[in-house]
């Protein structure tokens, strides 16, 4: 059983002390006070007080005013008066049309007056004989004493409850619980599901050098003892580092389960808030939490989102925020004695931009690169991802895992998920080998669009995608032509597919060429069968230009550039930063210079070849689609020997 690190005594205290007696937390209410307190809500609310009272008499007060007791005579003879009501000399009526109001602006139809006590008039005869109602009810209602209370009482009630929410909400994110615009519960481990099992190594597959290098974590978790005799420290917290889709986080849940230990998860971005300091708040109640349950893991997916290097593009919003959620990271990670059994397990896929104080011995000691699996793994995660899937007896993953090299698992478990889908729309009861394979062409060239498209538009696409094709099968060493298509998919108006026999790691500079002659063969072949480059060529030329850009720049195939890296990791990105003005005029040419050659080497080939080319277009226009084996049969072409149809 290790022992957890003291707690702080506050949320506030920003130091760690050894050897003190512990104290119970204070509770929220316990913290900063709030600047004014109650006398500013005191007062606030007077001052609320005293505005709806006069809002009220004002408002109340302008629907009836006070005539003269002349002009009330005056109505009373003119009979216009339809009831009054009198308590004393006051005296309140209403009257039956409305008159203009001699004493101010507008009309008036109710009206207050007071009869003079010198009065000596008939008042009673002039009422009875007008017909006059004399009501025992004020025709004035006036609102009681309580309901004026209760209205005017009514928005300083409302402030009251506000500035309560307010008050709580802001001291419990002083007190470290993620403040106004943040959760106040703590973070908890990842619960299950009851009978649900947690994720093993056995749940992983294709990385299994990866987590052999995990493995010593796992062992470190359950056998903490055998570390300590040897006076040996676990590494304080592991980088991922890989593409996405790689299976970073299926391998952070792994070890926790395969441990059995806690598993706290959190993404990067929800430290982030707009508030300074919720962020860092949220970073010391997570390990906090993690150190009282320990041993256990932490996983911060994502850690490239406040953990990139500081200082870059300072003083833009956010800019301070991320700076300290990551020093709290840093302080955090760097109070591990190695005792406490809480190991960090962080994800990215852009390594080369974290902070070097992240990743220096004492954080993050060992970075772990995971990459998209091999042959023997793609077909490994196949099979994990198909048990729950019925596949019927014709179905080969070994095939299919051959043909789907550098994908990730994340895109094999869509591969997967792709094929049940169409044999649930077909109403089969198992997967068909021709259902993985449909799904794969639905992932790798895009789904299929009822596009009509002209003779002539046709006929072009279909030398376009010919042209790729046949140069792809005369280039040696090219991968090889796997299908062949001018039915529109996705942003496409037809798909040549090649795919390597195996996995490739490095590249020659011939097989580099054959690339470009391959992605050219398409304009080429519009070339040379109409004498026209149509836009079509678009991604082709995308294609091609990295692909020069790379040759010239980063990998030394270029003379004139010479043996070294102009453009290093991704500064195409950033065009002309990484080098000098006129590496950057020698590089353009000498792009221009292969891509020319290539081009040139292209429409030779076609021309040479062009009653292939002819073939290969005449059978997509008749079938649209050509599988591997009918495309080389129609170009006379033998896989084996294609090296020696080089014309």
């Amino acid at each position: 059983m290790t022992n957890p690190a003291p707690p702080r005594k506050s949320p506030e205290q920003p130091w760690r002390t050894e050897g003190t007696p512990e104290e119970p937390p204070k509770p929220p209410s316990g913290g900063r006070r709030i600047p004014g307190g109650w006398w500013s809500l005191a007062l606030t609310a007077l001052v609320l007080f005293v505005l709806v009272n006069l809002a009220l008499s004002f408002f109340g007060d302008g629907d009836e005013p006070t005539i003269s007791y002349t002009e009330f005579s005056r109505q009373v003879d003119d009979g216009n008066v339809s009831k009054i009501y009198s308590k004393g000399d006051a005296i309140q009526g209403q009257l039956k049309r409305a008159q203009d109001n001699p004493e101010g602006d507008g009309t008036y139809t109710k009206f207050r007056t007071q009869r003079p006590e010198f009065a000596d008039d008939r008042l009673w005869a002039d009422l009875t004989r007008n017909n006059v109602t004399v009501t025992a009810e004020p025709v004035v209602q006036q609102r009681s004493l309580l309901a004026n209370l209760l209205i005017s009482l009514a928005p300083i009630l409302l402030l009251v409850v506000l500035w309560i929410f307010i008050t709580r909400r802001m001291r419990a994110g002083m007190g470290g619980a993620g403040g106004m615009f943040g959760r106040r519960e703590p973070p908890k481990p990842v619960a299950l599901e009851s009978g649900e099992k947690r994720t093993t190594f056995a749940d992983v597959a294709g990385i299994d050098e990866v987590a052999g290098e995990l493995n010593d974590v796992v062992d470190f978790l359950k056998n903490p003892d055998a570390y300590r005799r040897m006076g040996a420290k676990m590494p304080r917290g592991v980088l991922l580092a890989g593409p996405p889709g790689t299976g970073k986080t299926l391998l952070a849940r792994a070890v926790a389960g395969e441990a059995g230990v806690p598993f706290f998860s959190a993404s990067a971005s929800e430290f982030i808030e707009m508030i300074v300091g919720v962020g860092a708040s949220r970073v010391r109640e997570l390990f906090a939490e993690a150190r009282k349950v320990a041993p256990s893991i932490i996983f911060i997916d994502e850690i490239d989102t406040i953990g990139r290097a500081r200082g870059a593009g300072a003083g833009m919003g956010g800019h301070d925020e991320r700076e300290q959620t990551l020093n709290q990271i840093l302080t955090e990670m760097d109070g591990f004695s190695g005792s406490e059994g809480v190991i960090v397990i962080a994800a990215t896929n852009r390594a080369d931009v974290l902070d070097p104080a992240l990743t220096r011995p004492g954080r993050f000691d060992r970075v772990v690169m995971v990459a998209p699996p091999d042959r023997g793994g793609r077909e490994a995660i196949l099979k994990i991802h198909t048990r729950e899937i019925p596949l019927a007896p014709d179905v080969d993953l070994t095939r299919v895992a051959r043909t789907t090299p550098g994908m990730t698992g994340a895109e094999l478990a869509n591969l997967a998920n792709e094929a049940a889908l169409i044999a649930v729309k077909r109403g089969q009861e198992q997967v068909t080998q021709t259902d993985l394979s449909e799904a794969l062409e639905k992932v790798q060239l895009g789904a299929e669009r009822a596009l009509v498209m002209p003779q002539e538009e046709r006929q072009r696409t279909a030398y376009h995608e010919s042209g790729h094709a046949l140069l792809g099968m005369l280039q040696p060493g090219a991968d090889p032509v796997r299908k062949i298509t001018i039915v529109p998919r996705g942003r496409a108006l037809g798909v040549t597919l090649s795919t390597p026999e195996s996995d490739k790691y490095a590249y020659t500079e011939d097989y580099l060429r054959g690339r470009i002659i391959g992605a050219l063969g398409g304009m080429a072949a519009e070339h040379v069968v109409y004498g026209v480059i149509t836009t079509g060529s678009e991604s082709d030329l995308e294609q091609v230009t990295n692909i020069a850009r790379g040759m010239v720049a980063r990998w030394g195939m270029s003379r004139q550039v010479g043996r070294l890296s102009a453009l290093p990791n991704d500064a195409q990105q950033t065009y002309g930063l990484a080098a000098a003005p006129q590496t950057l005029d020698v590089i353009d040419g000498e792009m221009r210079r292969i891509v020319d050659e290539c081009y040139e080497e292209a429409c030779r080939k076609l021309r040479d070849h062009r009653h292939q080319l002819d073939a290969l277009a005449e059978a997509l226009l008749e079938r649209e689609t050509l599988e591997e084996v009918d495309a080389y049969l129609i170009a006379g072409i033998s896989r084996l020997t294609k090296g020696d149809q080089e014309g």
